[in-house]
């Protein structure tokens, strides 16, 4: 058996670990390998997770699980490799620096660097610590090719070839400065935007509720800004959204709620809201927690040359019948192993350094 099929082999039995973790249940199946030593040990790493960083609820953590274990079949992660030349990759050290968003935010990065073939030295947010060192375990154990080749560090990167790091505006700064001399990619802050037409059905709006409050909105796929038609109806958006109305009992959610509606209010704003998300006209594509900004359009052609000229702060477009690569409305949080951060091709940029 090749190395490309084992690391491939390797991954599918994490997908199969990690399908025990879903939003409905946590159940150990008989027919996973290494239960015995994973399963109770994953869930304890689930409970650190959720109360080190009061963001990762229990149902986003196993969202988060729920996604991979989808991902990681043997006919996606086939898929997603089988136009890459991997087999002559010359193994590098490369090193990522992850954001903490959301649970597991990193993990694309990492795997894609682990089936290159090469070795990875992993800088975690202290926000995210929990859930990776435990799954490379895991597949340092299924894989002993992966032995050896998995680092993490809390020190100054040092000794690596290239790197993956993702951050704010600002540190991306920072990063093209610190990295210049070596092969990279550097993610800025983007956001995802949905398209509207008011023709969208109730299921759709309900639907789309979730690309805008999965998360709590702090992902980069989180749709954080609307375009609408010019005297468009908000009452059936809001209906839309009425779903999610439980969110407002989180207490994080509910004070970044609060504390942005009363600036908006002492600031003299206009601004809709339903009692647990606030809407305002901004021409931004970067809102607060627990709003969402919105701008109208005229004309359709105008939207789509707006979009393709700012595209570069933009992640996802959640539209209808309007553009191309668009998402359905309800799918911008399940994304495929070939839906790269940024549009920028990982496994290509690996096979190449």
């Amino acid at each position: 058996m090749d190395k490309i099929t084992t690391r491939i082999n390797a991954f599918v039995k994490l997908g199969e670990f990690l399908s025990q973790f879903n939003q409905n249940e946590i159940a150990e199946k008989d027919s996973v390998a290494l239960n015995h030593l994973f399963f109770d040990g994953f869930k304890h790493q689930l409970k650190l997770a959720q109360e080190h960083n009061s963001w990762f609820t229990k149902s986003n953590l196993l969202f988060a699980c729920e996604n991979w274990a989808s991902a990681l079949t043997q006919s996606n992660i086939q898929q997603w490799v089988a136009d890459e030349k991997l087999d002559t990759v010359e193994e590098k050290v490369v090193a990522i620096i992850m954001a903490g968003n959301i649970p597991l935010v990193g993990f694309h990065d990492f795997i894609a660097v682990l089936i290159s073939g090469h070795s990875v030295l992993v800088k975690q947010s202290s926000n995210d610590k929990h859930l990776l060192p435990f799954l490379a375990k895991f597949l340092e154990i299924t894989n002993n090719d992966f032995k050896g080749k998995i680092k993490f560090t809390e020190e100054k990167l040092e000794n690596f070839d290239a790197v993956i790091a993702t951050g704010s505006n600002n540190t991306a700064r920072y990063f093209d400065y610190y990295f210049k001399d070596k092969p990279n990619i550097i993610r800025k802050n983007r956001n995802s935007i949905a398209v509207l037409t008011g023709n969208e059905t109730e299921k759709e709006l309900e639907n789309f509720s979730n690309d805008i409050f999965q998360y709590f909105g702090l992902g980069c796929r989180s749709v954080s800004k609307l375009f609408v038609p010019k005297d468009y109806d908000f009452d059936n958006f809001f209906k839309g959204m009425y779903n999610k109305q439980e969110i407002i009992h989180n207490a994080k959610y509910a004070n970044n709620y609060d504390y942005n509606k009363a600036v908006y209010l002492m600031s003299k704003f206009d601004i809709l809201e339903n009692g647990f998300l606030m809407i305002k006209e901004d021409q931004s594509y970067s809102s607060p927690i627990a709003s969402v900004f919105y701008e109208f359009y005229e004309d359709k052609n105008d939207l789509r040359a707006k979009i393709e000229a700012e595209k570069d702060q933009i992640q996802c477009v959640v539209s209808k019948d309007f553009i191309e690569d668009e998402i359905p409305f309800g799918h911008t949080q399940q994304p495929k192993l070939w839906d790269y951060a940024d549009g920028v091709n990982t496994l290509d940029f690996l096979s190449k350094i």
